[in-house]
């Protein structure tokens, strides 16, 4: 059965797309705890990040990592605090999440709402950082 992000993949389903390659996509999460909120997922579908083949795993790292740079240059931030949780979506998946303080990468928060003018925005600008 397809995960929502492999249908994201697939682009059934749209996203506030900042960084793709053929083996990787990032977008920021819809559901976020802090404004740049970012998911970076494998294209493959594979449910648990440590299942991953170690090139995958690897490169899945190495793919966050450029991103989180791109993210913490785009928002105002004193780090980016990086989580892999796994039992929201079964779907191997990372989240950078920019952060001020350590409550600030804590799941159990409610999330925020940002319009989607704002998200579009906030995408925007951190694929502007990526180039």
């Amino acid at each position: 059965m397809s995960s929502i992000f492999s249908k994201i993949v697939s682009g059934e389903i749209p996203c506030y797309k900042v960084a793709e390659t053929n083996d990787f996509l990032a977008f920021l999460d819809v559901f976020p705890l802090k404004k740049g909120h970012t998911l970076v997922i494998p294209k493959k579908e594979v449910d648990n990040i440590f299942d991953l083949d170690d090139e995958t795993f690897a490169g899945l790292h190495i793919f966050s990592k450029l991103v989180a740079k791109a993210v913490e240059k785009a928002i105002p931030c004193k780090r980016i605090g990086v989580a892999v949780i796994g039992l929201e979506v079964p779907h191997a998946h990372i989240h950078l999440v920019p952060i001020d303080v350590v409550g600030d990468i804590d799941f159990s928060q409610p999330k925020i709402t940002v319009e989607s003018e704002e998200m579009a925005s906030i995408a925007a600008a951190i694929r502007a950082e990526l180039k």
